[in-house]
């Protein structure tokens, strides 16, 4: 049920700033050495093999720091986050498990961009690019070609009733309407996967965010020789879809043919090389150092703010507020009445946040530094890591780290390093995923606290897995209450398919996935290390010690006992 929110008020302001500023108990604090009040900036004494709080918060300023220009994988800003990883790697003295003794598995990544000497054509007219239309992102695939291919109006988008059928649309140009999306993405089965391409009209004319969307270059994986060619995504204008159908779209049926368009290639391509990292710390019992408990979190992020600099503080106080109306852990349609609720507290927030410039001048930024997502990973297996080379029993089996690259393109360095693994992959027993662990608080969602962590995946294959997993919780000095939602079946945020876990378990291995959950400043130029809750992180880095130390000593590979899923096919939930 979303929140009621009611206007914010200077003094309001204030007091909501506060509360939106990330803070911990006395006790914490006292703990953890970690200030009540985190700063914009800091510079933390060099890390130990103990794990603290404050080693956590040394390493995560360094790695969300402005400096790494959001990390987006194929950028220079993701290539100075991976070199970082591998100085401290270097530093604790693990073992390199990269190409050719190195700590770098090099994924080859393309940046595609939209050419901007691209035509497209209709009875002779030329539609305009970045004003009549655009071609969105796709992943991993050639485009098919436009040039001498027929439209056809193919409904609503994601109305899978009243739609064409696989025939109709093979091999056209298919035309959807649409209730105002700003993004678009072919299902896996889809009938209209066999389209040379998919028109989505935008509207009266492209949004900022569509044709911010169109200027960027997009990064994918390099398509193998021979691989399929794939439908390539246009957003339109309402104008220019009724050029191309020949006819005005208002009653029109669906499965009415239109003109025939006239194109040239869409995209220009160039190499974007990016990186995983990877290590090994080898275990101590001969008979199971050949084994791999792995560890792994995605070191990329998303870059720049495609719309240029935005105020730092009301954008982080609206997120908050905003996220908090619309809530909603089941993942059910909201109601209605629930819609118009949340609209007017939205609308609410968006009047009175500019009130917050009577306590400070605006803080403009532009650069998404991704500190929960996912520099909160990336520095928990660090201190993970650097507390198994610190001490002085070593786990029976192997330990595996891997920092993904491209977990924000489609889980693209996972699906590499599982693909084409530097360790056998039957070696690897087990999969520990941590993605977003810096949050999780009352301030946060309305389930969060200091207990508060989420699972998924880890009954999906192996009972045994997520048995011990509750067994080593149960250990812990503070131990956790776990929330399952989001693994439900059918869960509508699909959490079980969208981080690295899930390459591993395609494969049949085990896998359990950690998190602190989403917020409002997912996605944002908020998303700051001033927000993270570091007690609460050493808490996870802990129990994630602790669980790979226990996978590790078994004297068997946990029991797979699920049925295990394709690992060319499509994830469902």
């Amino acid at each position: 049920m979303p929140r009621s929110i009611v206007g914010v008020s200077a003094l309001a302001a204030a007091a909501l700033f506060a509360a939106c500023a990330s803070s911990h108990s006395s006790t914490d604090v006292a703990a953890s050495g970690v200030p009540a009040t985190l700063p914009l900036k800091y510079s933390g004494p060099a890390t130990t093999p103990a794990i603290t709080a404050g080693d956590l918060m040394t390493r995560l300023y360094a790695f969300a720091d402005d400096s790494m220009m959001g990390r987006e994988a194929g950028t220079e800003g993701h290539m100075r986050g991976t070199a970082y990883i591998e100085r401290e790697l270097r530093r604790m003295g693990l073992e390199p498990a990269g190409d050719n003794g190195t700590f770098f598995q090099n994924v080859p990544f393309i940046s595609r961009r939209f050419s901007p000497t691209a035509t497209l054509s209709v009875d002779g007219a030329t539609l305009t690019a970045l004003q009549d239309y655009v071609t969105g992102s796709f992943r991993g695939a050639y485009p098919r070609p436009l040039d001498g291919v027929q439209a056809v109006y193919g409904g609503v988008a994601g109305d899978t009733v009243n739609t064409i059928s696989a025939a109709q649309a093979a091999g056209k140009l298919v035309v959807l309407t649409t209730n105002g999306a700003q993004q678009f993405r072919l299902a896996p089965g889809s009938p209209l996967a066999g389209a040379a391409a998919v028109a989505i009209v935008a509207g009266p004319t492209l949004s900022a965010p569509i044709m911010a969307q169109g200027r960027a270059a997009s990064m994918t994986l390099r398509p193998t020789p021979g691989a399929p060619a794939v439908a390539t995504t246009l957003f339109v204008t309402r104008s220019a879809a009724e050029r191309l159908l020949g006819a005005a779209l208002d009653g029109m049926a669906v499965g009415t043919t239109g003109k025939t368009v006239t194109a040239t290639p869409q995209f220009v391509e160039a190499d974007a090389p990016t990186r995983n990292v990877v290590a090994v710390l080898r275990g101590s019992d001969p008979a199971l150092r050949g084994e791999f408990v792995a560890i792994g979190a995605h070191s990329d992020h998303i870059g720049l703010r495609a719309a240029g600099p935005v105020d730092h503080d009301s954008l982080h106080v609206y997120g908050t507020r905003r996220w908090f109306a619309t809530e909603n852990p089941t993942g059910r349609r909201l109601t209605p009445e629930e819609q118009r609720m949340v609209q007017a507290s939205v609308s609410a927030i968006r009047v009175n946040v500019d009130s917050l410039r009577a306590l400070r001048p605006a803080r403009r930024d532009s650069i998404n530094n991704g500190a929960d997502d996912d520099g909160s990973g990336t520095v928990t297996v660090l201190e993970v890591a650097q507390a198994f080379a610190g001490a002085s029993v070593k786990p029976k089996r192997s330990l595996l780290f891997v920092w993904h690259t491209g977990e924000e393109k489609g889980l693209l360095g996972s699906r590499w390093f599982t693909d084409h693994p530097t360790v056998p992959r039957d070696s690897i027993v087990a999969q520990i995923n941590i993605d977003m662990v810096g949050r999780g608080a009352a301030a946060d969602l309305a389930a969060g606290g200091p207990r508060y962590l989420q699972l998924v995946g880890s009954r999906r294959l192996s009972t045994e897995l997520g048995d011990l997993t509750e067994t080593v919780n149960r250990g812990e000095p503070m131990p956790f209450t776990f929330d399952y939602a989001f693994d439900a079946n059918g869960h509508p945020e699909n959490i079980y398919c969208r981080s690295d876990h899930y390459n591993y378990a395609r494969y049949g291995i085990p896998v359990v996935f950690l998190t602190t959950g989403l917020h409002g400043d997912y996605h944002q130029v908020t998303d700051e290390p001033q927000y993270i809750d570091y007690p609460h992180m050493a808490r996870i880095a802990t129990f994630v010690r602790d669980l790979a130390q226990r996978v590790a000593d078994l004297d068997h590979r946990p029991v797979v006992d699920k049925p295990k899923p394709d690992p060319m096919g499509s994830c469902r939930q």
